[in-house]
């Protein structure tokens, strides 16, 4: 009996130290030799992980940067310009300077500017809410309201107005990682250009109906007149499918299309108050 157990013992302290050696052997022929400059590369990083330069993660956009010839298709939203040029001095490349970016909420449709025709009685989730039907108001292109790009924010950057029922972006948080702009099931939120002194101008609706449908949906929403696109003097704006869209490339902010719009679906950013005119005051 006790011959038995320790030849049982013996012969499983050889088999697992054979198989010890075997599985040692098969690493070392397959194994992948990583360049130590990833680890470099990584610590540069914000280590945010949020997935908005389009890699899994921060190690996956430090490869990618190691193994790339350029850098301009590679870019990380959260560092901005200074962790490129680190990076980019790091690795002996040039990098170009991008213009800093911030998401901006293009749908206006608030409690009061579109009512509700039904109430919403599910899980709490744009995604869900939008499988299931259009939305509770008439406008089904605007914002549904359940707050899916709060959840998904890593920098707190936005949060639901009660009063409104529309998200909000806080300029000063925003990181531009998009995703907040995937999370959105009615593609209502978009990257783009701060501006300089951080003023933009858009256009707040994504309503792609008919002018007189939607504007009975929602007061002030674009309903493609082109007077807009008509009056700007930069060719910043286009008119398709019903909706307008400024190019924020070719837009100038000279605000001449904001005052154009005859539903307010234009909206200014941080810009001064406009000083009435002496015809008006005096009226």
């Amino acid at each position: 009996m006790t011959t038995t157990f320790i030849f049982t013992i013996v012969s499983l302290t050889l088999l697992g130290f054979a198989l010890a050696l075997i599985l040692y052997f098969v690493a070392q022929k397959f194994k992948v030799e990583e360049d130590p400059r990833i680890d470099d590369v990584e610590a540069l990083l914000p280590g945010a992980n949020c997935g908005g330069c389009g890699f899994a993660g921060c190690r996956a956009f430090a490869e990618g940067c190691v193994k790339a010839s350029n850098l301009d298709s590679l870019f990380c939203p959260v560092g901005g310009n200074d962790t490129m040029k680190s990076v980019a001095s790091y690795l002996g490349l040039a990098v170009a300077e991008k213009a800093p970016q911030v998401a901006v909420i293009r749908c206006n449709g608030n409690c009061d500017n579109r009512p509700k025709t039904n109430h919403y009685d599910g899980y709490s989730s744009c995604a869900v809410m939008a499988s299931l039907y259009a939305g509770d108001t008439a406008c089904s292109f605007g914002c549904l309201g359940q707050g899916d790009c709060v959840t998904v924010c890593n920098f707190d950057a936005i949060k639901m107005d009660v009063k409104t029922g529309l998200p909000e972006v806080d300029q000063d948080k925003c990181t531009a990682c998009g995703a907040c702009v995937s999370a959105c099931p009615k593609s209502i939120i978009e990257l783009r250009n701060k501006g300089p002194k951080n003023r933009r101008i858009f256009v707040s609706c994504v309503n792609k109906d008919k002018g007189g449908v939607a504007k009975k949906a929602c007061s002030v929403a674009c309903i493609g007149c082109k007077k807009c696109q008509k009056v700007c003097p930069f060719d910043a704006i286009t008119v398709e499918n019903n909706l307008a869209y400024i190019d924020f490339n070719k837009c100038k902010l000279c605000r001449k299309c904001v005052t154009e719009c005859p539903t307010q679906a234009i909206w200014e950013v941080n810009f001064p108050v406009r000083v009435p005119q002496k015809n008006q005051v005096e009226n």
